[in-house]
C-alpha cells in the first residue's frame, strides 16, 4: 500500500499546547518563532542563527524562489558553496529545519559536508548509500545518551516493553534522547502523532560534549554510511511521550515491530576525551 502523503497543519491551527510536548524541549527558547502570528523572515532566522550558531562560518537563510534556484545548484551544494540555506515561505518544514540549525549547527555543517562529498563522487542525480544514512538522520534523526554502553541490549532485541520501561534511567537522564530531525517534529504538531526516529547512539565519557563529538565522526566518515547503521526507535514508547501508553496492547502497534531476522545494529559510538581533544 503506499503511503499518504504528509500534510501539515496551518499555522494557526496547531494548539499552543502542543509545542509543550517533550519532543520540542530543546528549542523551548525559540518558540516564540513557532507561536507567533505570522511567519518569521528570513532576516530574523539569520539574527537567531547568528546568536547561537556555533558553525564557524557565515550561513544565511535565502526565500526559495525562481531567482535563487536559477543557479542550478543542488540544495546541500548551495548551502557549502555560497552558505545559503533554501528556505520556502509559510513552510512548516523549513521553519523547524531552521530550529535545528540554531541548536545543532555543527552537526547540520558535518552532514552538509559528507552530502557535497558524495555528491561530487556519484554525482547529483545519483544518490549513494550514504547519501541515504545522511539524509535519513537529517530528516528523521534522533540521538541517544547512554550512561553504560549495555543498557542498549533491550533496544537491540527490539524488547520494547523492557527498553522503555527503564523510566528511572530515563527519568535520571542516564538514557537520554535528542531529537535532531525537523520531520519528526513537523509530524508532531499534529496532537498525539509520534514518528519513529532513526538514532544514532553515543555512550560513556562526558556526555556534555556529545555535539562536537558525533559532529566530528560525521565529518570523518566513521557513522553514517549506510542506512542500516540507524536504530528505529518509536518516539510515542518514551516515558511520558503519549498519553495511550497505558492502555493494554500499546506495545502490540504497528510501530513497535519485532526485530528483523539477522537485523544487527553498530555498537553505541564511544565518546573519549582523547578523541575529543583532537
Amino acid at each position: 500500500m503506499a503511503r499518504s502523503r504528509f500534510i501539515a497543519p496551518a499555522r494557526g491551527e496547531v494548539p499552543e499546547a502542543v509545542f509543550a510536548h517533550p519532543i520540542f524541549a530543546s528549542y523551548a527558547r525559540h518558540h516564540d518563532l513557532l507561536l507567533a502570528d505570522a511567519w518569521p523572515e528570513p532576516a530574523m532566522l539569520d539574527a537567531r542563527l547568528d546568536a547561537c550558531s556555533a558553525a564557524g562560518r557565515r550561513l544565511r537563510f535565502s526565500t526559495q524562489d525562481a531567482a535563487l534556484l536559477q543557479d542550478g545548484l543542488h540544495y546541500e551544494t548551495r548551502i557549502h558553496n555560497a552558505g545559503l540555506i533554501a528556505t520556502r515561505a509559510g513552510n512548516w518544514h523549513d521553519l523547524l529545519n531552521a530550529l535545528v540549525w540554531f541548536e545543532h549547527a555543527a552537526l547540520k555543517c558535518a552532514l552538509n559536508l559528507r552530502q557535497v562529498q558524495e555528491i561530487a563522487s556519484v554525482g547529483p542525480r545519483m544518490r549513494s548509500r550514504a547519501q541515504c544514512a545522511l539524509t535519513h538522520f537529517d530528516e528523521a534523526g534522533a540521538v541517544v545518551l547512554l550512561e553504560h554502553e549495555d543498557d542498549v541490549k533491550t533496544w537491540d532485541a527490539h524488547d520494547w516493553p523492557r527498553w522503555f520501561g527503564q523510566r528511572e534511567a530515563f527519568a535520571q537522564g542516564r538514557i537520554r534522547v535528542h531529537v535532531f530531525g525537523h520531520a519528526l517534529l513537523e509530524h508532531a504538531l499534529w496532537p498525539g502523532r509520534m514518528a519513529t526516529a532513526k538514532c544514532l547512539v553515543l555512550a560513556g565519557g562526558d556526555t556534555t560534549q556529545w555535539q562536537s563529538h558525533l559532529a566530528r565522526a560525521i565529518r570523518d566518515g566513521r557513522v553514517l554510511n549506510d542506512p542500516q547503521e540507524l536504530r528505529p526507535l518509536p518516539l510515542a514508547g518514551l516515558p511520558g511521550w503519549s498519553d495511550a501508553q497505558h492502555q493494554p496492547g500499546f506495545f502490540d502497534g504497528d510501530m513497535f515491530r519485532p526485530l528483523r531476522p539477522g537485523r544487527v545494529y553498530p555498537r553505541p559510538l564511544r565518546i573519549e576525551p582523547d578523541q575529543l581533544s583532537r
